[in-house]
Parts: C-alpha cells; structure tokens; sequence
C-alpha cells in the first residue's frame, strides 16, 4: 500500500495525496470520484467542507513548519 502523504500548506489547506478515504462521524464514505489528491478545509470558511473550495484566499493566514511533538504519554 502506498504512503499517504498530507501537506500543511501555508495559508491554505490540507492538501492528502495518495489512497485514502474520508467517512464522517457515523462512519460513511465520502464518494471522492476516483480522486487521489483531494484538500480540506484549514480555515473554515469553505461552503463544500470538509473539501476546500479556495474561501481562504483573503482572510486566512497561517505558516506552517514541521516540528516534532512531545514524546505520548
């Protein structure tokens, strides 16, 4: 299986490639068409949440850099 790979992308979403799928609270799947690179919503401003739809442009900032979290409790 591939590795799934999620970009925090500086002021703008998540952006997931690779082969994965999106269920909601209940557990349903979303139908993503096929689609092997999809974004999410960061901001919370998208009206086709939890799918980015560029709502962000003029209001949302937010740089990004990798970091290492504490080690789990």
């Amino acid at each position: 299986m591939a590795i799934t790979k999620i970009i925090v992308r500086d002021d703008g979403p998540l952006r997931v490639e690779g082969e994965f799928e999106i269920a909601d609270m209940q557990g349903k799947a979303y139908g993503l068409g096929g689609r092997t690179v999809i974004s999410l919503c960061r901001c919370g401003h998208s009206k086709s949440k939890p799918f980015c739809d560029g709502a962000h442009n003029a209001e949302f900032k937010d740089k990004q850099q990798a970091r290492d979290l504490p080690p789990k409790a």
